[in-house]
């Protein structure tokens, strides 16, 4: 395959399991489309195009030729400067090793100065989990601002300089691989029907992702409620959108008849809200999840290759990668 094969394929995954399903991310590229018409045309110069086609401002190829064949991989969920320049001094005496490609699953470059725009999908996940959705975009409204304002400050190319240096070329795949995340974990859940937060970590940490992470001290733990609550109406909700939601959410996912909240990571003040409203809620790791996604992502990747007997593409795992591969 080629780099942009890989990055197609991708994006295509992402919107298949995206939770707006593929009319609601139709729908966000043509208010994109339209809010481009109506640029000046100095304004036009300095729009990002690639946004009228890819619904994921947090993921981009980065550099390199789009062109190229690959058949090695360097892969991680935070692949930065120091794993750049570990593989390339490496490769020099082990040619094996050298990748055709890296894919670091958290935001680089551009696509870490624009992880605000995907976190409007996490309104439409709360519109389909029965809240109003002017109320769930009220409340995404200053979140979505507050975490703009707090990237602005981030030395974003530093990665992809590294990466030019090196001259291997580069991409980063978030919210694509999070949303496969969310529909592997919310189709098991609904089809197991755990009835307490107790059988909601058994089945978790059968997941290789998660039994792995707990034999690390960072497995699956329930952040609010006891083994024996019930579960109730389970929603992951803090698995894809870009980062954490707002804590304004939860009084209103309470109100829509949520039980448990399954996520990646919470912050204190969000747990703290939770509390409050009476929310359960199991983080099932923010690493392990994001090494899951990216599993499922890589895997499609080998078994594109793996006809007329050849061995598929070789994946070399770093920077906290879990690599788990699914027959």
């Amino acid at each position: 395959m080629t780099i942009k094969q890989i990055y197609n394929l991708a994006l295509e995954m992402g919107i298949a399991a995206d939770p707006r399903g593929k009319k609601g991310v139709q729908k966000w590229l043509e208010q994109q489309k339209k809010k481009y018409q109506k640029l000046a045309k100095d304004e036009r110069e300095l729009f990002d195009r690639e946004r009228l086609t890819n619904p994921y401002a947090d993921s981009r190829f980065h550099f390199g030729d789009e062109t190229k064949k690959v058949s090695t991989i360097l892969a991680g969920i935070e692949i930065e400067a120091p794993e750049i320049a570990l593989i390339t001094s490496l490769s020099q005496n082990q040619p094996r090793l050298k990748p055709d490609l890296i894919i670091t699953h958290h935001p680089i470059g551009k696509a870490l100065a624009a992880l605000d725009e995907v976190m409007y999908l996490q309104a439409d996940l709360m519109a389909a989990y029965g809240v109003p959705i002017n109320i769930a975009e009220g409340v995404m409204r200053e979140k979505i601002q507050q975490v703009g304002r707090s990237l602005s400050a981030a030395n974003h190319m530093k990665v992809v300089d590294a990466a030019r240096l090196a001259k291997i070329p580069i991409l980063n795949l978030h919210t694509p691989t999070d949303n496969l995340v969310f529909e592997y974990l919310q189709k098991l859940l609904d089809r197991k029907k755990p009835e307490t937060i107790g059988e909601i970590l058994e089945i978790l940490r059968k997941i290789p992702e998660y039994k792995i992470a707990a034999r690390n001290s960072a497995g699956p733990r329930i952040f609010v409620g006891t083994p024996e609550n019930q579960a109730g109406k389970i929603v992951c909700f803090d698995i894809t959108g870009g980062t954490e939601g707002a804590k304004e959410i939860y009084p209103e996912l309470a109100r829509a008849g949520v039980g448990t909240i399954i996520g990646m990571h919470m912050k204190e003040e969000n747990r703290e809200e939770a509390i409050k409203h009476h929310l359960n809620v199991v983080i099932a790791g923010h690493i392990s999840s994001d090494s899951l996604g990216m599993n499922l992502f890589l895997d499609k990747l080998a078994e594109k290759n793996l006809p007329a007997g050849r061995q598929g593409i070789k994946i070399i795992p770093c920077g906290g990668l879990i690599r788990v591969r699914r027959k």
